[in-house]
């Protein structure tokens, strides 16, 4: 979400027994990176509100303590905390350009969906690294040992 950024609020405040719900929706613009690929995305995070907050000499407010529920300052609700909260929590873990993204390719690091079909690469294992030098020499190890025992 770009700082600074414009948030709107539909909420409701309804008097109950306790206190004052707090009920609504809260949208914000969601920008980023793409999680697979990489590419900046933007979008709309549109979060649920429910929040209590108690009167003051409530029985809510006298069994909960001081960070279980928020309470109510004179004639102010402070709702920052709990829209900061829902929107955090809101966010994806891993945002997507779309879900069905295919990634980068981890050797090249091309996005895969740039790429033909069936994009390969040939990799030789390093364990197997120190053999090739033989096969480009010209011909296999094995005719190469055969040609030189047969020198001799």
């Amino acid at each position: 979400m770009p700082e600074g950024a414009p948030l709107a609020l539909d909420v409701r405040l309804e008097s109950v027994t306790e206190g004052v719900l707090v009920t609504g929706t809260v949208t914000a613009p969601l920008t980023g990176q793409c999680g697979r690929c990489l590419d900046p995305i933007s979008d709309e995070l549109v979060v649920d509100v429910c929040e209590l907050f108690a009167y003051p000499d409530s029985v809510t407010d006298e069994t909960t303590e001081a960070d279980e529920i928020h309470r109510i300052d004179g004639d102010r609700l402070d709702v920052e905390p709990v829209v900061r909260d829902s929107v955090v929590l809101g966010l994806p873990w891993t945002p997507l350009c779309r879900p069905d993204c295919a990634g980068l390719c981890p050797t090249c690091g091309q996005r895969l969906d740039d790429l033909p079909a069936g994009h390969t690469h040939d990799l030789l294992d390093p364990r197997w690294a120190a053999l090739a030098k033989f096969t480009d020499a010209g011909g296999s190890p094995d005719q190469r040992t055969n040609s030189s025992t047969s020198q001799e």
